[in-house]
């Protein structure tokens, strides 16, 4: 490429993607699925123990696009207004004024949001579908591009909250994170062990990849990529089916229908193609999928879960000949 010449669209993904790898090591599915939600406008829900580095992967996506980050740390005793921001009165001018909270970023990290009761959880709804907050009845517009990367622990682990429904139909994606494999635990522990990376969740040393037009860029890039009728046709029945599976009790709703083929615009943007193919909506459908189907009692008593569940569905749908 010339000094003159600019990076494509795929190459600025992949740019992102390959420094997010350095960082977290050994999880590959984990940085692209990320990437994915990223340039389809979703948010994630990243499952996992502690420990697997979902929190330095939020930190490190933020530093890597130059983009303005915010944390918040969800505990059984905190309120909405922690989150959203509050009015409080200045005695200095005699008037009341909004503090707003840490809401108002570009990626917001939602650390160990099952910690906290439904109630805090609900402080989110409106963020994460409107871009905006409302403080005593005041709407504050949030600045794009907006994120949330909430990381959560299982859900059988003590002290923790199920994420209500409406809720996790707002996460574009859940990805699970498990731990890495020998040869890659091997890699990470030497690296930390030699000052390559740091343990603490430093991503100080961590460069901006890209400057913060690239994802305005690549979303809008995103919105070229060619949707076939038939393609669509086949995220559709996906979602549907959902809803007549043995041993589901509740099915996808129609905005996962409309998930599966944006983010299926962005797999397919990230692979370099103007135009999703089956195969595309398939390496999104779990992710998509997952955490918007209930498992019916008797389907769990007999040992099913969402991912086996998610395979006979993929069995099942006959998807279009490429």
């Amino acid at each position: 490429m010339s000094e003159n010449e600019q990076p494509s669209h795929h190459d600025q993904a992949r740019r992102i993607e390959t420094a997010l790898n350095e960082v977290l090591v050994g999880q590959p599915r984990v940085v692209r699925q990320i990437l994915v939600a990223l340039v389809a406008g979703g948010h994630v829900l990243l499952e996992g123990v502690p420990g697997l580095g979902k929190t330095l992967l939020v930190r490190s996506l933020a530093r890597a696009l130059g983009l303005p980050f915010g944390r918040v740390q969800f505990t059984p005793d905190l309120m909405p207004t922690d989150i959203t921001g509050h009015t409080l009165y200045d005695a200095s001018t005699e008037r009341f004024r909004v503090r707003k909270g840490p809401v108002f970023t570009n990626m917001l990290l939602a650390d160990e949001i099952n910690r906290a009761p439904a109630k805090t959880q609900a402080a989110l709804l409106e963020v994460m579908q409107e871009r905006q907050v409302t403080i005593e009845g005041q709407a504050f517009a949030l600045t794009e591009p907006f994120m949330v990367m909430a990381t959560q622990n299982p859900i059988d682990q003590e002290g923790t909250y199920p994420l209500p429904e409406a809720e996790l139909d707002r996460f574009l994606f859940k990805v699970l994170i498990d731990y890495p494999d020998d040869r890659d635990e091997q890699e990470l522990t030497r690296l930390v062990l030699d000052g390559a990376i740091g343990s603490n969740l430093d991503v100080a040393g961590l460069e901006a990849v890209l400057d913060t037009d690239a994802v305005p860029e690549l979303r809008a890039e995103r919105d070229r990529i060619l949707v076939d009728d038939a393609v669509l046709d086949y995220a559709v029945r996906l979602a549907r089916t959902t809803r007549d599976l043995a041993g589901v009790e509740r099915g996808a709703s129609p905005r996962a229908s409309i998930a599966l083929v944006q983010a299926g615009r962005a797999h397919a943007l990230l692979e370099g193609r103007s135009f999703v193919t089956p195969d595309d909506i398939k390496a999104v459908a779990a992710p998509v999928l997952r955490h918007r189907m209930q498992l019916s009692a008797d389907a769990e008593i007999e040992g099913q879960t969402s991912e086996t569940v998610l395979e006979r569905l993929l069995e099942t749908v006959d998807a279009p000949r490429q």
